[in-house]
């Protein structure tokens, strides 16, 4: 059996106290080492988690996603790090995703690891039409800015060794990221790939900002970052 510890999940957290640990325990179940990067939260994030084997940092005030994921790949580089995984807070990423999509990572051939909903056809089947749309938009202003073929614009769910973990650095704090990491991906002439993942789509994760319109909100800042900088 491998050693799931070198495996380091980077997990942003802004006022997740109702779902995080129903999201942290399963990782830690597999053996994994988790890193819960706290963006700020004013609510009970650091007590629902206090009596778990975690690494638990926090920004005082909140900086945005794109910087809490930093903030922890930065932890991680100073531990004994085989992979490092993006992973949401929210509920919104399966467990069983999680061994596929290390796999291409871990054995060498690339050194980036995308999730994707639309690599299989059944794997779509939840996500709100609305959404869907959108996102095969975003999937075409995602290539004209970046000049990356995606099936997948922005998805958060990530596998990265030790080579993208030290060439890929955020300096966009919130939505921007995503795009900035594809922009680096193809800078950095980094070795990646697309594996097919599920997102489970609930009425929390909807409120905490994953509703469709928040796919044009990507879309705006890739555009913002193209021009702008």
């Amino acid at each position: 059996m491998q050693n799931n510890s070198t495996v380091y999940f980077v997990i942003p957290a802004f006022n997740e106290a109702k779902v995080i640990r129903e999201v942290v325990t399963p990782l830690l179940e597999f053996g994994f080492s988790v890193i819960v990067v706290d963006d700020g939260s004013t609510d009970h994030t650091y007590e629902v988690l206090s009596d778990l084997n975690i690494y638990y940092l926090k920004h005082e005030i909140n900086l945005g996603q794109g910087a809490a994921l930093q903030t922890g790949m930065d932890f991680a580089k100073r531990k004994n790090t085989e992979v490092v995984i993006h992973f949401d807070a929210d509920g919104q990423h399966q467990i069983e995703d999680i061994l596929p999509l290390i796999e291409p990572v871990r054995t060498g051939l690339y050194d980036v690891a995308l999730g994707s909903r639309f690599l299989q056809k059944k794997k779509t089947n939840n996500i709100p039409l609305l959404r869907r749309i959108i996102l095969k938009g975003a999937r075409l202003i995602n290539w004209l800015f970046t000049g990356m073929r995606l099936s997948d614009a922005h998805n958060g769910l990530r596998a990265l060794n030790n080579n993208a973990l030290n060439k890929i650095y955020l300096e966009e704090g919130r939505q921007a990221h995503a795009s900035e990491i594809i922009l680096q991906i193809r800078k950095n002439k980094l070795r990646c790939t697309e594996v097919p993942i599920s997102v489970l789509y609930t009425d929390y994760s909807k409120s905490k900002g994953q509703s469709s319109w928040n796919a044009i909100n990507i879309v705006l800042d890739l555009c913002l970052q193209k021009f702008f900088k």
